[in-house]
């Protein structure tokens, strides 16, 4: 059999899934020692493990190769692609017939399918680990912010004159708003820490609503950054704190230590994993934690940052 040379992982998930998957991409690493691991994901997502994790090159999921597969069209441009690896893991369309079988016809690849978000018990990490017939056990995902990741997060601070030596980060928005504590409470908390360290809020596109919440708390509000960099702020922080959340993830695959707020979903399958040291704490309904309850939680943190 031909060395294998290139090695391609096709994943349709969003960022907390991506996290996820870290483990598993991992080990395919460590089985392919020296060939190229390459990930085939949201462009955003792609680009945001290349240089960080195993994956050395990324693509976009979106790109008229892969909807090719799912058409009658010509499948020379999805070989032009898929034609260049000797194997593929993918996590997309598992249950697509047609999608298998050209997918298949586009490369000489040998090609094995898995589920997105596997069922079963533990930790989602798992189950994907699973999925590619390896031990079954949480591995800390890791991604590893660059030189030029953390030159971006001085400047972002320094911009906005946050004191980076205690540093709170929180995250307060999730991919559902029945996961997300209030963000009045995010506010109270921001108050309350205040006087202890610096607080940073860190706002994606769908947190702009919230964003005149937290004008009142003394908190510094970072908003319009790429994942890179909020990945570097939480590497240097002191803790975070956040939903159940890919931000949250993120947090955890760079080392940071911190408090992660639970509602419906099942931490046990769901909670960050990482370096830090992350805890969990978790309200039915989510708005029934109270502030203190996290403040409390997150002081540790901040005491030992202190010693």
């Amino acid at each position: 059999m031909a060395a294998v040379k290139r090695v391609l992982v096709v994943f349709p998930g969003a960022l907390g899934d991506l996290i996820c998957l870290l483990p598993a991409l991992s080990e395919i690493g460590r089985r392919y020692r020296g060939a190229s691991v390459e990930l085939m994901a949201r462009s955003e997502l792609a680009r945001l493990v290349v240089g960080r994790s195993v994956v050395g090159r990324g693509h976009s999921i979106d790109g008229r190769e892969v909807s090719a597969l799912f058409s009658e069209s010509s499948e020379e441009s999805a070989r032009g692609v898929f034609g260049g690896f000797e194997r593929i893991y993918s996590f997309f369309a598992f249950d697509d017939a047609r999608f298998r079988g050209r997918l298949g016809a586009a490369t000489d690849a040998v090609v094995s399918f898995h589920r997105f978000r596997p069922g079963g018990g533990g930790h989602v990490s798992e189950g994907y680990l699973r999925e590619i017939g390896a031990e079954e056990e949480v591995v800390v995902g890791r991604l590893e912010p660059t030189s030029e990741d953390l030159a971006a997060v001085e400047r972002v601070l320094a911009r906005a004159g946050c004191d980076c030596s205690r540093l709170i980060v929180m995250f307060p928005g999730s991919g559902s708003a029945a996961k997300n504590w209030p963000a009045e409470k995010f506010a109270a908390l921001a108050s309350l820490l205040s006087n202890r360290a610096s607080v940073a809020i860190i706002l994606g596109p769908a947190e702009e609503s919230i964003e005149p919440i937290f004008r009142e708390s003394g908190a510094t509000i970072l908003k319009d950054l790429d994942l890179p960099t909020v990945a570097g702020i939480a590497s240097i922080a002191t803790a975070f704190v956040g939903n159940d959340s890919g931000v949250a993830h993120l947090a955890g695959a760079v080392g940071a230590s911190g408090v992660v707020i639970f509602g419906p979903t099942d931490p046990l399958r769901w909670r960050p994993v990482g370096a830090g040291r992350i805890d969990v704490l978790r309200g039915e309904p989510v708005d029934s934690v109270g502030v203190g309850e996290v403040a409390a939680a997150l002081a540790k943190f901040v005491d030992a940052a202190q010693r």
